[in-house]
C-alpha cells in the first residue's frame, strides 16, 4: 500500500453498516431465493493487518495498515498502551485512519506511541453480512531521554481568546530536520473552514497561518500528533498535544503614521480614534515600521531599555524609559503604550519608533485589545519584516504557501493533512 492515494474521506473512522434482510412472502420469487443462497454460501471476508503480530521494538513511526479481501472493512480499533498512561489524556491517542473508495484498504493517519504495547483490531464483513475480526498486537520501540521532541512553548495556549490575525506558534525544545512528517503531524480545524500552511521561522518554530485572517466569533482546535513522529535522525515526538483557543471579535487598527492618529474598527464598525505620536524617523532605528502587524505580548508596567536593541550607554541614541500599558508589535523594540510627557502627541512624531497614547488612550487600548489583534501601518519607509514578531501577515498568501515544506493547504474542515506523517518504512 506505499505511496497509495486514498479518496478524502473524514478522518474519525467509524463505521456502522445495516445488513440487507430477505423479507420472504408468498410473492418470492425463485429468483430471490437463489440470490439469498448465493449469499449464504458467500466465503468469509480475508483480512491482513500489517505490522504482524508479534513484532517487538517497531519504530513508531510504522504505519498501520488493513486490507480486506472478499468484503469490506467495517471498523479499526488501535489500542497503544505504555506504563506512564494518564488516563487525562487517554484520547489524545485515539487513532483514526482512511478508507480508499472501495472500503477495502485502511492506513493510520498519524504516527505510535514510543515505547507503547499496541493492539489492532479489525472487522470486516461479506456480502452476506457476517463477520470476521482480525487483532494484531506488536510493540514500539522507546524515545530515549535526549532523543525526544517536545514542546518548549506555544502561542495561543489553551482557553485563550485571540484576535483574528492570530497565527499558531510551536515552539520546539530542539531542532527539527524532518519537517514534512512534523508539518504534517500539526492538524489545525477551526468552525469556520479556511485554508492555512505551515511555515518555519527556523529550525524549531513551526509558524500556522490562514489564508486570510480567521472568521471571528468561532473555536478553533490544534491537534499536535507529534508521539512517534521522526522529528530527525533517531529523534522522536513522544507525546500529543491539543490546543483549543477561541477567535474573539474582529478588531482594526489602522495608523497612516503622517496623520498622527489611530483609527479603531470593531467587527467592521468604527469605533474611536486616538490621536498619536510615532517614530521620529531620524534614521532607521526610530522609524515606525509601514506593514501588517499582530498584537503580542502585553505590560502594564515597563521599563524600554535601549540596551535590549544593543544600543550601549554611552551611545547619544540611548534611552532608558518607565512607561504604562505597553503593548508589542515587533521584537525590533516598537510598542503602542503610554507616554503622557510626550506634548506632540496628535501633532508629531517624535518617539524612537514606538506608538506614543495618553494615559486614558493607552488604558483604554491596553484593556480591550487581544494578543492577535491587527495594527495596519502607513505612511513611512521602513517595511516591517514578515519574521519581525507576528509579522507573517506581511507575506501574500501564495508566498506563504510556497515557502511551506509540503507546498501543499491545509483546510481547517477536519480532512486532516496534506501528505503522509510516516517513514520511509
Amino acid at each position: 500500500m506505499t505511496g497509495k492515494t486514498y479518496a478524502a474521506r473524514p478522518r474519525r473512522f467509524g463505521v456502522v453498516l445495516a445488513s440487507l434482510a430477505l423479507i420472504a412472502t408468498a410473492c418470492t420469487s425463485g429468483d430471490a431465493e437463489t440470490q439469498g443462497s448465493d449469499e449464504a454460501d458467500a466465503a468469509p471476508a480475508e483480512l491482513s493487518i500489517s505490522p504482524d503480530t508479534g513484532e517487538e521494538n517497531l519504530p513508531p513511526n510504522s504505519p498501520i495498515n488493513v486490507a480486506a479481501e472478499g468484503g469490506s472493512i467495517t471498523g479499526v480499533a488501535v489500542d497503544q498502551s505504555v506504563g506512564d498512561d494518564d488516563e487525562d489524556d487517554s484520547d489524545l491517542y485515539d487513532m483514526t485512519g482512511t478508507l480508499n473508495e472501495d472500503d477495502t484498504e485502511w492506513v493510520s493517519d498519524w504516527n505510535l506511541r514510543p515505547g507503547a504495547e499496541v493492539v489492532v483490531t479489525a472487522t470486516a464483513e461479506n456480502e452476506a453480512g457476517e463477520e470476521t475480526e482480525l487483532v494484531h498486537e506488536f510493540t514500539t520501540e522507546e524515545a530515549p531521554e535526549g532523543s525526544r521532541l517536545g514542546l518548549a512553548s506555544n502561542f495561543p495556549n489553551s482557553g485563550d481568546t485571540v484576535g483574528v490575525g492570530m497565527p499558531v506558534v510551536i515552539n520546539f525544545d530542539r531542532p527539527v530536520t524532518n519537517k514534512v512528517e512534523v508539518e504534517n503531524s500539526m492538524d489545525v480545524e477551526s468552525e469556520e473552514e479556511i485554508a492555512g500552511a505551515w511555515n518555519w521561522v527556523d529550525d524549531q518554530m513551526a509558524v500556522f497561518r490562514p489564508e486570510e485572517y480567521w472568521e471571528p466569533h468561532q473555536q478553533v482546535s490544534v491537534d499536535l500528533n507529534l508521539a512517534g513522529v521522526e522529528a530527525a535522525d533517531g529523534v522522536y515526538g513522544n507525546r500529543n498535544h491539543k490546543i483549543d483557543f477561541e477567535v474573539g471579535r474582529e478588531l482594526i487598527a489602522t495608523m497612516h503614521v503622517p496623520d498622527h492618529e489611530m483609527e479603531i474598527e470593531i467587527d467592521g464598525e468604527h469605533d474611536r480614534t486616538f490621536e498619536v505620536s510615532n517614530g521620529a524617523a531620524n534614521r532607521e532605528f526610530d522609524t515606525t515600521t509601514s506593514g501588517t502587524h499582530v498584537l503580542m505580548e502585553r505590560h502594564e508596567d515597563l521599563t524600554m531599555d535601549a540596551a535590549t536593541l544593543g544600543i550601549d550607554e554611552d551611545d547619544p541614541d540611548y534611552y532608558r524609559l518607565d512607561v504604562k500599558y505597553a503593548v508589542r508589535t515587533s521584537n525590533s523594540g516598537e510598542f503602542v503604550h503610554e507616554m503622557s510627557s510626550n506634548g506632540n502627541i496628535g501633532s508629531a512624531n517624535t518617539s524612537n519608533g514606538c506608538t506614543n497614547l495618553r494615559m486614558d488612550d493607552a488604558e483604554w487600548f491596553f484593556e480591550n485589545t487581544l494578543m492577535g489583534d491587527i495594527l495596519d501601518t502607513t505612511g513611512t519607509d521602513r517595511e516591517f519584516k514578515w519574521d519581525n514578531g507576528w509579522g507573517y501577515w506581511q507575506m501574500s498568501w501564495d508566498e506563504w504557501l510556497e515557502a511551506s515544506e509540503t507546498g501543499e493547504p491545509q483546510v481547517t474542515d477536519g480532512s486532516g493533512t496534506p501528505a503522509p506523517v510516516h517513514g520511509d518504512v
